[in-house]
């Protein structure tokens, strides 16, 4: 292994290039790619990059490039792209596509604010807006991690137990253009973490229709199919896990990360970078008498709801983070949570970073105060945090 200084931007395009020479001797690796700020650093030095086998396409759209992906995952090959923001939402339909077509490919995306107003800094509504298309989703806290999540999405999406598409997803600029020390392992010990892909659906010689018309009991099955297999993912990321450790060294988070919530009183869940703040805001906390604690949610898709009522069972009050909004209901995050929160428990909603400002450890503060001031939840806050 080796540290190298690297934006999470180009971590992700390292481990998509390792792992793409990983399937060498299989049907090698490809994908379809299209820049947009903040995510385009990552294709710009994956498009560098050499292959023994295969290659990435350029193309004209984002809609293209996971139609480009989808192509060559249909042929067994292992796929990549990167996208945010309106390219996402541009996606949509091939994202929902590769899913249905129960294809392993896994996609980073930058965090970015959905337009217009153009804003190109941190919001999270641009991948929450894809929760319901049957991926996988991951959130990432630090580059080290993107780096590691898009090695395990080959392992989890292409694990026969399961066969979906991975989205890795990375706050803009806070990580996608900060540099961090990355270990990144040799060829070899990804060839031995990574199987060569073997899809059991893939096209070979002899001609087949892909995407025929499904009728309603058709449909049923193969929803009721998808639902299972989201489902199995969950105990097979913690085989991920252990042959991750087993082969390098380090041990990948679990679907939720708790921050000294052993006896905490009041916890504050959130997701992506914002984690790293609320430590240092429950540290302060702590420091001043007040039994605060802080939750991470790593995996959003499938939804931790098992792991999250457990480790909220002995909490009085729970702030939910949101670096979102749905507009006309609140955050996502807390549309989700708020049902496996303690029935007695003080719930409340803070949108806070929307459009990319800076989340501090005072403005965590400031939601610590407000909590505890409370008898009783009200409406989801917007917070501002200029």
């Amino acid at each position: 292994m080796t540290i190298e200084l690297l934006s999470a931007n180009h971590a992700a395009a390292m481990a998509a290039t390792l792992a793409g020479r990983a399937n060498r001797t299989g049907r090698g690796f490809g994908g379809g790619v299209y820049p947009i700020t903040p995510q385009s650093e990552c294709i710009e030095l994956l498009c560098r990059q050499e292959f023994e086998k295969g290659e990435v396409t350029r193309v004209e759209s984002e809609h293209s490039a996971m139609g480009v992906c989808i192509g060559l995952a249909v042929g067994g090959a292992r796929t990549f792209t990167a996208s945010s923001s309106n390219g996402l939402a541009y996606m949509t339909e091939n994202v929902y596509a590769a899913a249905f077509y129960r294809l392993p490919i896994v996609m980073m995306a930058v965090n970015r604010t959905l337009g217009p107003p153009w804003n190109i800094w941190v919001d999270h509504g641009d991948t929450l807006l894809l929760r319901d298309t049957g991926w996988i989703q991951l959130y990432c806290e630090d580059n080290q991690e993107v780096f590691d999540s898009v090695l395990i999405g080959y392992r989890l999406g292409e694990d026969r137990r399961v066969l979906l598409p991975v989205l890795v997803c990375q706050d803009a600029f806070v990580l996608s253009h900060t540099m961090m020390q990355i270990d990144v392992p040799a060829q070899e010990l990804v060839d031995r973490f990574l199987p060569v892909l073997d899809l059991p659906h893939r096209v070979l010689e002899r001609p087949v229709t892909i995407g025929g018309l499904d009728f309603p009991h058709g449909t049923e099955v193969h929803r009721r199919q998808h639902a299972e297999a989201i489902a199995r993912a969950v105990q097979v990321y913690s085989e991920c896990q252990d042959e991750f450790q087993r082969v390098f060294g380090r041990r990948p988070a679990d679907r939720i990360v708790p921050y000294r919530m052993e006896d905490a009183e009041v916890a504050l869940v959130s997701m992506g970078t914002t984690a790293a703040t609320v430590r240092t805001a429950v540290d302060a906390a702590r420091a001043r008498g007040v039994k605060a604690g802080g939750l991470r949610v790593r995996m959003y898709r499938p939804f931790p709801e098992r792991e999250l009522k457990e480790a909220l069972a002995r909490c009085a009050r729970v702030a939910i983070l949101d670096r979102d909004i749905s507009l006309g209901h609140g955050g996502v995050l807390w549309s989700e949570t708020r049902g496996v929160t303690p029935r007695d428990a003080v719930v409340q909603n803070y949108m806070l970073g929307l459009g990319g400002g800076d989340i501090r450890p005072r403005h965590i503060t400031g939601v610590i105060d407000d909590i505890l001031g409370r008898e009783e939840a009200a409406e989801p806050m917007i917070m501002e945090v200029a």
